[in-house]
Order: C-alpha cells, then structure tokens, then sequence
C-alpha cells in the first residue's frame, strides 16, 4: 500500500489562510498629498464640489412679457361624441350604445394651465482611481493640477442629459499594489494556498472498496485545485499581475435637466391625473441664463406656482452645481365639460388635451364579464 503523504505534485497540507483579500484601497495618507483635492475619497461616486464664486457679475433675469388671456374655444358636439365612441369602443365592458345615442344637452370649455420650468445645471465630483499599471505617463507632482472647476469640458447641448469623465491632469502616480502587497498574485481561496484538494471520490483515503487504489486520483488521496491550475495562487484581479497600480483623480462632470411640471387652474372637476397624460397649446416661453417668474398673467396661481418654483430651484441648485441655463413654459390645456341624456338620466363626460381623451366615471352602459 503506498504512503498517501509520499507523492509527487504540488505543495500540499499548507497551512489555512484566513483571508486573502488584502486592504481595498491604497493607504489613506496618500488621499490627501495632491494640491487642491484634499478630501477626495477613494471609491464611490465621490462628492460633489460646490462651484466657485464668479469673478463677474451673474447677469439679472428680466421679466418676460405680458401674456394675453387665450380661451380655446368648445369643441364641436361631433368631436366630442366621436372621442366618446372611441373612449367606449376601447373597453371590453362598455356598451357603446350611450356614447352613439346619448343626447348631448350641454358643453362647456375650460381652461387649465401647465407651468414647467426647467434648470440646466453643471456639477463637478472627484475621486481617486486606479488601474493596472502597463507603461502609462506618469505626471503627479510635476506641477499643481488645475482645479477641478478649471478643467475644460465640452460644451453641453442645453436641457439634455450629459455626462463627461476627465483624468485630472498632474495626479496620475504610481504605486505597489495594496491587494497582493505587490506580487502580482493571490492565494487561491479554493484550496487555501495548497494548490490540491482532498479527493472527492475517496474522501482522502486514496482507495475505494477495500483496497482498489482510487483512479481520480491516483491513489494520492489528493487532487489538484481546478481554480488555480494545481498552482496555489491565482493572478491578482486589482493589478492584473502588474504589480502596479497608475493611480489619479477622476473628475466626472455631469449635465442635468432639472424639471418641475404643475398643472394649475383647473376647475372642471376633471382629475389632475389625467391632465398630466396630454399635451396642450403653448402660451408661452422664456429662456435665459436665470429666468424671473412669470409676471401680468390674467391667472394668479401660474403666477405664484411660478414664483415658488423659481425660488425653490436657485436655492436648491445653486449649492452644489452651476446654473448654465433655464427655462420656463405655459401650456394651456382645453378640458371640455359635456353633459348628456341617457335614458332619461343626466350624465358627464370630459374631453381634454390635444389628443381629445375622455374620462368617463360612470358610465351607464357596463357589465360584468366572467371567465368561466
């Protein structure tokens, strides 16, 4: 019987490790050594770096112009009876006997208003990167990066989402890799640094029924590890073997439409929900580098929405990130009101927005349908 300890192969019966994974990041120390990013952390989305002052006067919003009051007319009776056939036509349960043979009694036009306003903003954050070191320039201390708002991005398109990742110039270094202490490899988990496992098919003993020496392995009792190859370590995942790590500052430089919509002035009944669904007739837009609220329009609470919109917006974007553009629109949205007799029984429906959707609560002419 031979020795089950006596074999040729790789190392074996090393002792356990109990972790292998090494610090996540280089050392802190190193964070704060580049000149104007002291604070920048490793890893995560980094913070967000306030804008500097000006050094020119921020140009003053101007008030837009009066805006007249625009009634959209009432629909005509066919309009709305047509986009009732349709509204009931579209629903399984609907007869649309109510909606073709109903007698319209009245109709009455609305007006509600949707403010918008939109605030384009540019916000700047930083945080240290790294990654396997394979001959890239190396520039850190050769002379002060630029500030992380001094740095030239692109020119965004306004009001669309954009995004720009930039290696600050001046902080690229180089440095032993913390996750393998600079070898270039791990110990494999698998097998503990081993290179071979105990056998699976004879549990170790090297044999299986009594004395058949095991053939998967060999009669060693032992296999090799198949995560590593037999070679008890593994290539290091952070520096790729390298050995070294290129580490800098990454400045990511983000573009976001900020967009706050409210629909006002609607006293149909009609539920705002549904106002939110459709487009409507533009009255009205203002675009500049910061817009004044809207002022002289013939319905108070556009004025006081926009009033509280604007304010709450450069407040609240003005700490962090820097206000490129804005702009703010009035929409007016027809709702019609239509009243209508139904076997002996008066009923309402509404007609709204542009596409002429309806919205009918109580329908008169529904039933049940059962699957059986």
């Amino acid at each position: 019987m031979m020795d089950n300890n006596m074999y040729d192969g790789q190392a074996m019966f090393a002792p356990p490790a109990a972790d292998f994974q090494g610090p996540s990041a280089p050392p802190a120390s190193m964070f704060d050594s580049v000149p104007g990013y002291e604070g920048t952390v490793a890893g995560g989305e980094g913070g967000f770096l306030p804008p500097p002052m000006p050094a020119y006067p921020v140009p003053q919003p101007e008030p837009g112009p009066h805006q007249p009051h625009w009634n959209i007319p009432s629909i005509s009776e066919d309009t709305a009876r047509d986009a009732f056939v349709r509204f009931a036509s579209s629903k399984c349960c609907y007869s649309a006997a109510p909606a073709k043979d109903g007698a319209i009694t009245s109709m009455e036009a609305f007006n509600a208003y949707r403010y918008r306003l939109e605030t384009f903003t540019e916000s700047r954050s930083t945080k240290w990167k790294q990654e396997p070191y394979h001959g890239q320039p190396l520039d850190a201390f050769t002379q002060p990066p630029p500030g992380p708002w001094d740095i030239p991005a692109k020119s965004p398109t306004f009001f669309v989402d954009d995004k720009q990742v930039i290696k600050v110039p001046n902080t690229s270094s180089l440095k032993s890799c913390h996750a393998c202490m600079g070898m270039g490899r791990k110990p494999c988990k698998d097998c503990v640094g081993a290179g071979n496992k105990v056998c699976w098919i004879c549990n170790g003993s090297g044999f299986r029924h009594g004395d058949v020496r095991c053939d998967h392995c060999g009669g060693r009792g032992r296999e090799n590890c198949s995560h590593c190859h037999g070679q008890g370590s593994k290539q290091c995942d952070t520096c790729h073997g390298k050995r070294q790590l290129l580490v800098y500052i990454k400045l990511t430089v983000k573009w976001t439409n900020n967009t706050d919509n409210c629909v006002v002035g609607q006293s149909s009944g009609l539920q705002l929900d549904n106002l939110s669904k459709v487009s409507g007739e533009e009255l009205f837009k203002d675009t500049q580098y910061m817009v004044y609220p809207v002022t002289g329009f013939p319905d108070d609470t556009v004025v006081n929405t926009a009033q509280r919109l604007v304010g709450e917006h450069q407040n609240k974007f003005c700490q962090n990130s820097r206000i490129l553009q804005q702009r703010q629109t009035i929409e007016l949205i027809p709702v019609t009101k239509v009243t209508y007799s139904w076997k002996g029984k008066s009923h309402v429906y509404f007609v709204y927005g542009n596409e002429f959707r309806v919205s009918a609560d109580n329908y008169p002419a529904t039933c049940c349908c059962t699957v059986m």
